[in-house]
């Protein structure tokens, strides 16, 4: 049965990167046409608290902890409103390409902060799993660098890694909690709280917003119903689904999957040519989470 949940945990992890790397180019799409960054966090958390409530209604009650409850939402504040808050506004200043590259690190992030706070092993293995996992991405990125640049890059960039610091934060303080809870009980709270804090900083720019004006059209309904369905609510219920089987290092090294994704998208809507770096960057992602992810590196 241990087995069997770490492979459910393994494709939850999988899943949720996939729809991440997804998630990035339609941000983007909908930053620069629909709507503003506010608006759309707002939208995600507001969206995402009604669907986990809901079905919250046909599931067992499961009683919280206060003290759990406090670290749930403060969780969520971090995770969610403060680095999905951060990317919004990277990806404002900064291309999909910049944002993959930073967001490469994140693994290496967590790696470091686990054996530096939580005493997790780090040992010559994972390390170079990690950096196998690196190499891939890195790899894709470089091969399929495109001319054009953002707005303002510099301060892309450093949004970017205030974004991935918050996430890693977000894995970390909420793992014993994760394998307590299931994660339709941690995300209606995580998403509850977060609506109530983003609420004030969207209510001024509501009539800014395109997408919930008569300028509407069913391309910007499509990309937000994504961010919302898919990169908001599965992607968030598989995480901490996750934690509950596997440590914070090996989620977090699942992360350098999503720019291979987001180049494998370009290739097939025609954005982008299939040359022999995209399949050996998924090698590379996939071989480094078999080698961090072993028996006898745990």
């Amino acid at each position: 049965m241990k087995n069997k949940n770490k492979i459910q945990a393994h494709s939850a992890v999988i899943l949720a990167n996939v729809i991440f790397g997804l998630g990035v180019p339609v941000t983007k799409l909908l930053l620069d046409e629909w709507v503003s960054p506010m608006g759309y966090m707002f939208t995600r958390c507001l969206g995402a608290a009604v669907i986990f409530w809901l079905i919250s209604l046909f599931m067992p009650k499961e009683p919280v902890e206060r003290k759990d409850l406090f670290i749930i939402m403060l969780g969520g504040l971090l995770g969610f409103v403060v680095s999905q808050t951060l990317t919004a506004w990277a990806l404002v200043y900064t291309t999909p390409v910049y944002f993959s590259l930073i967001a490469t690190l994140t693994p290496v992030a967590t790696m470091l902060m686990a054996a530096a706070f939580l005493k997790e092993t780090l040992n010559g293995k994972k390390t170079i799993g990690v950096l196998i996992g690196i190499a891939g991405a890195l790899l894709m990125v470089f091969m399929g660098w495109q001319s054009g640049s953002g707005t303002n890059d510099v301060l892309g960039i450093f949004l970017t890694i205030l974004s991935l610091l918050t996430w890693v934060i977000y894995l970390l303080i909420t793992r014993n909690v994760s394998q307590k809870y299931s994660a339709v009980t941690q995300m209606k709270w995580i998403f509850l709280i977060s609506t109530i804090a983003v609420l004030p900083f969207a209510a001024p720019e509501w009539g800014q917003q395109k997408l919930f004006s008569a300028a509407w059209a069913w391309t910007g309904v499509a990309e937000m119903a994504f961010i919302v369905l898919f990169a908001t609510v599965m992607g968030y219920f598989a995480i901490p689904f996750a934690m509950r089987y596997l440590p914070a290092t090996t989620v977090s090294i699942y992360t350098n999957l999503q720019p291979v994704v987001a180049s494998l998208v370009a290739i097939y809507i025609g954005q982008d040519v299939l040359t022999w770096d995209k399949p050996v960057a998924g090698i590379l992602v996939l071989l480094s989470a078999y080698i961090i992810t072993r028996k006898n590196v745990e």
